[in-house]
């Protein structure tokens, strides 16, 4: 096993006619690690994303994946391209667009059908994962018909199908009742217990205790903040404010003006400023 699962080196990346939203980002990620993309909304966590699985490429700068260089041609090309696609699943923010089949069992068959696995074994897989995901009962509907959590559920349980080692979260409780973000989360936990890469972009850091033990922080230009433990970066607060994820609220006592900066995890916790 490769020291790193994602070697980062110094990327940007820009979209045509725009100015970079990544820039000269670095860092690395080991096999089992637990990692948060944290920024405000604009700051580039989803293309990063988008780039960590494949889906662009950098605009300068270079990915290694599992010790391979990490480019358009070599997405394409087997035996490196099937297996990166087998071993790093994206779960995408809306889960509808990655819904495309007439069912949900057949959502599932898709992925390990192109990976032309016997019969039996794509068989057990979809059982075993739709168990998992607590969605037999859900087996011979229409994935667009179903209901937000149904479907970031069936979306997960395509990509689970695969086994990947990595997977890559794009606000994974978005729009989830509690209910499903609780269940969720346990699961996802359970998945980091069995040796699972989980990378996950948010903004929410009430998330970050059940996420992640380390958190990579962008600024609004796309550059990397901070790159520390997780709890650290929680407890940063002029960090977080810098980088807009908390905003501080001002008031008066008299003749003395409070700022308290919201931060809205472990217990709902102000930090007072005179």
């Amino acid at each position: 096993m490769p020291e790193s699962v994602f070697t980062v080196e110094n990327i940007s990346f820009a979209y045509p006619g725009r100015p970079a939203c990544l820039r000269e980002v670095s860092f690395a990620v080991a096999p089992g690690e637990r990692v948060a993309l944290l920024g405000a909304n604009g700051s580039g966590k989803t293309t990063l994303l988008h780039l960590l699985d494949g889906l662009y490429f950098p605009t300068e700068g270079a990915i290694r994946a599992f010790g391979e260089a990490l480019t358009e041609e070599a997405v394409e090309r087997p035996p490196f391209g099937p297996q990166f696609r087998q071993s790093v699943g994206f779960l995408f923010q809306s889960a509808d667009v990655m819904l495309f089949n007439a069912t949900v069992e057949e959502e599932l068959a898709f992925g390990p059908l192109q990976l032309r696995l016997p019969k039996e074994e794509i068989h057990q897989r979809i059982e075993d994962t739709l168990a998992l995901l607590e969605i037999a009962h859900l087996r011979d509907r229409a994935p667009q018909a179903l209901s937000g959590g149904q479907q970031k559920r069936v979306a997960l349980a395509a990509l689970l199908v695969l086994s990947p080692g990595v997977l890559l979260l794009d606000e994974p409780t978005a729009n989830l009742d509690p209910r499903s973000q609780a269940m969720l989360l346990e699961l996802l936990d359970g998945l980091h217990a069995a040796g699972v890469t989980l990378i996950t972009a948010t903004h929410d850091l009430t998330l970050i205790p059940h996420l992640a033990d380390r958190a990579l922080v962008l600024t609004e230009d796309g550059t990397l903040a901070a790159d520390a433990p997780a709890d650290a970066i929680l407890h940063d607060t002029d960090l977080l404010l810098a980088v807009n994820l908390i905003h501080a609220h001002r008031h008066r006592h008299g003749a003395v003006e409070h700022a308290h900066p919201h931060v809205h995890v472990l217990g709902h916790e102000h930090a007072h400023e005179g």
